[in-house]
C-alpha cells in the first residue's frame, strides 16, 4: 500500500496549497517520483491532467466561497485562488460553471463541484494482464531526439505523436531504419528497427526527452544522430494483443492505463525515474506493442 500512501500524500500537499503556489515538483517529491512521471501517472489514472485538476478544485472552492460567504468580494476570491484579475477569473469561472462569479451568490443557482481526489485500490474484473520481468545489461540506442513540455506547449512538434508523424512524412524514420543494422539478441526479432524511448535523462522539472530510436549494434551507422546509454535495469514488459494498425492508439492507451491503475499499485515495484520504451512489432500480419518500464522492488 506504500504506492497509495505516496499518491495520497501528494494530493494532501495539493489540497493544502490551493490558495497558494502548487509546485508540481513538490507534489512529485511527495509521490517519490519525477515531476514528469507524476503528471503522467496522474493523467492516466484520473483521465484529467494535474493542471486541470488543480484548476477545477480552485474554481469549486471559489464558487462555494462566493455562494456561502455573502460579503466576499469577487476580486478577493479571484486573487485568493490564483487569478491575477477579475476578468481572467470570470472567464475561467464561466467556462466551468456556466455562470458569472456574481451570479454564484444567488439562491438556487446551479454550480459544479469537483471533489478532492483520493487514491485507493479498486477490485476490477478478472481480465488477465500479461507481463514479464527481465533484467538487461546496459545497452545503447541512437536516433532522433525531441524535448517536450509536459503541458504540450513550446515549438512544434509539440508532442511525441507529432514527432512520429513529422518524421514519417519527411522520411526520417526510413533513414533511421536503414542506419539501424540488425536487432540485438536480447529483444524479439519481430520488432521493427525503429522504436521509442522516453525519460532516459533529466531535462527539467516540466520537460521530458523522447527519442525515435534504434539499437546501436556493430552494423549500425550512428553519424549525425544522438546516442544514449541505457543503464542496466530490471524491466517490467507488457505486450499487447495483436491488432490492426488503426487500433494502435486505443491499444497503447489501454496498456499504459492498466500499468498505472492495475499493476503498479499492487505489484510491489516502483518505476525508476519514468524510463520506458515503446516497442512496436508485427506477427502473422498484425501489429503488436511492448511497453517496457524500468522498475525496482519497493
Amino acid at each position: 500500500m506504500e504506492w497509495l500512501e505516496r499518491m495520497n500524500r501528494a494530493i494532501d500537499y495539493i489540497e493544502e496549497n490551493l490558495t497558494g503556489e502548487v509546485e508540481f515538483s513538490e507534489a512529485a517529491r511527495m509521490a517519490c517520483c519525477s515531476s514528469y512521471q507524476f503528471q503522467r501517472m496522474f493523467s492516466f489514472i484520473t483521465d484529467v491532467t494535474l493542471a486541470e485538476y488543480i484548476r477545477r478544485r480552485r474554481l469549486t472552492l471559489a464558487a462555494l466561497e462566493l455562494h456561502n460567504g455573502g460579503t466576499s468580494k469577487v476580486i478577493d476570491v479571484a486573487l485568493k485562488y490564483g487569478y491575477e484579475s477579475p476578468v481572467s477569473f470570470a472567464r475561467a469561472f464561466h467556462a466551468l460553471h456556466g455562470i458569472t462569479p456574481a451570479m454564484a451568490r444567488q439562491d438556487g443557482i446551479a454550480l459544479k463541484a469537483y471533489p478532492r481526489l483520493s487514491f485507493l485500490i479498486t477490485i476490477k474484473g478478472a481480465d488477465a494482464m500479461n507481463y514479464r520481468i527481465e533484467t538487461k545489461e546496459s545497452f545503447e540506442v541512437f536516433g532522433i531526439e525531441g524535448i517536450f513540455r509536459t503541458d504540450a506547449g513550446g515549438e512544434a512538434p509539440q508532442t511525441p505523436a507529432k514527432l512520429w508523424e513529422q518524421s514519417h512524412a519527411n522520411g526520417d524514420v526510413k533513414q533511421l531504419e536503414a542506419r539501424a543494422g540488425v536487432l540485438p539478441s536480447f529483444v524479439s526479432q519481430d520488432l521493427y528497427p525503429v522504436n521509442a524511448v522516453c525519460s532516459y535523462r533529466k531535462t527539467g522539472p516540466d520537460t521530458f526527452p523522447y527519442m525515435l530510436c534504434a539499437f546501436k549494434e556493430e552494423t549500425s551507422n550512428t553519424d549525425g544522430y544522438t546516442t544514449v546509454t541505457i543503464p542496466a535495469y530490471t524491466w517490467a514488459i507488457f505486450p499487447s494483443e495483436p491488432h490492426q494498425w488503426e487500433q494502435f492508439g486505443d491499444t497503447i492507451e489501454t496498456l499504459y492505463r492498466r500499468f498505472y491503475t492495475e499493476w503498479l499499485p499492487t505489484a510491489g515495484y516502483e518505476q525508476v525515474d519514468g524510463v520506458e520504451f515503446e516497442m512496436n512489432g508485427t506477427k502473422n500480419g498484425l501489429n503488436y506493442i511492448e511497453l517496457w518500464f524500468a522498475v525496482r522492488k519497493m
